[in-house]
């Protein structure tokens, strides 16, 4: 009796952490709240959780897990599993994916971001580059074009920008730069501590970013056709991670991206795009609509000066620049 209860004792413990083994819990590091921004993250993690029964569980943290400018470094070193980061928010350590936020590119609209996205996150170079942090791009965050919502004297023409602290990232800093504002890369989750200070007068966002971070609490006007670019957010995991994954697992991780994406543009356009017209008016914020001529000049000023400078001084990194750049304007202009 005694051996067999051992016995019996023995085959429930192996049972036991057999079922333990199954399961896979990876923990998620975003930031700032949950939004339209991070609607594809967690409808991945339902997914995912449905397609394995429970089995694989996405374990979304905001801000608990690691500063948003760290989550690549975080990612490198396997402190958590997938991430969301913005590619302007350390251009050295992600130089390709850089292409994606320079101004001007004429990206129409959030379906054309996915899929010129994904092509370069498909680019050998891309994976290389990415590779550096044990990382495996999963997924682009879509946004639509930035404009600005700031305080203080009105801007009536691009002369008016001049000296102008403005928070804006990537190629959009390069584009206000270009018109002499003084652009900051302050992280999106300080910026209204930055308008509350004064540290900065004008703050570059999409729609959703305004609403989530609090800038039309404060501001008082709204450039409503600037356009100068978008940023890129990818998400991405570690590569050891994925690596690891049963097939199961990883099919339904992998299989679950493009229903995850349909969700988050569903999404946006619903609670982001139809709702900021509104939340401005609320706001009593003031609309700045430029001129087509202001609009031109602007284009002319930044567009082609910052795709030539970032070529060359990728090309200089030993990137292939010219090439990534012709495959974003190529899908762009394809109608992609």
């Amino acid at each position: 009796m005694r051996t067999y209860l051992k016995g019996a004792a023995l085959a429930a413990l192996t049972a036991a952490f057999g079922t333990e083994a199954l399961a896979t819990e990876w923990n998620v590091s975003l930031w700032g709240k949950r939004r339209a921004f991070t609607e594809h993250v967690e409808k991945l993690a339902d997914l995912v959780s449905e397609k394995t029964g429970g089995e694989f569980t996405l374990n979304i943290s905001y801000g608990g897990l690691s500063k948003n400018k760290e989550n690549l470094d975080g990612i490198s070193i396997g402190a958590f599993e997938m991430a969301q980061f913005c590619a302007g928010y350390h251009r050295d350590k992600n130089p390709t994916i850089t292409v994606l936020e320079l101004p001007f590119l004429g990206v129409a609209s959030l379906e054309q971001e996915i899929a010129v996205s994904q092509a370069v996150y498909q680019h050998p170079a891309v994976q290389k580059d990415l590779a550096r942090w044990n990382a495996t791009l999963l997924m682009p965050s879509p946004l639509p074009q930035y404009n600005l919502v700031g305080t203080g004297d009105v801007p009536g023409t691009l002369k008016d920008f001049e000296g102008l602290s403005v928070r804006a990232t990537g190629g959009i800093g390069k584009a206000m730069e270009a018109v002499g504002a003084v652009p900051t890369s302050t992280s999106a989750t300080e910026v209204r501590q930055a308008m509350d200070s004064g540290i900065v007068k004008a703050v570059a966002f999409a729609p959703h970013a305004h609403m989530s971070f609090g800038t039309i609490e404060n501001g008082t006007w709204w450039t409503t056709n600037l356009n100068p670019g978008t940023v890129n957010c990818p998400v991405v995991v570690n590569t050891d991670a994925l690596d690891s994954l049963s097939d199961e697992h990883r099919e339904a991780l992998l299989g679950s991206v493009d229903e995850a994406l349909a969700h988050y543009v569903d999404f946006y356009k619903f609670n982001s795009l139809d709702t900021w017209e509104p939340a401005l008016d609320a706001a009593r914020i003031e609309l700045v609509t430029f001129p087509d001529a202001e609009i031109a000049a602007f284009k002319e000023a930044a567009a082609a000066p910052a795709a030539q400078a970032w070529i060359e001084e990728n090309t200089a990194r030993g990137l292939p620049a010219q090439e990534l750049y012709n495959l974003v304007t190529g899908l762009i202009n394809e109608g992609s």
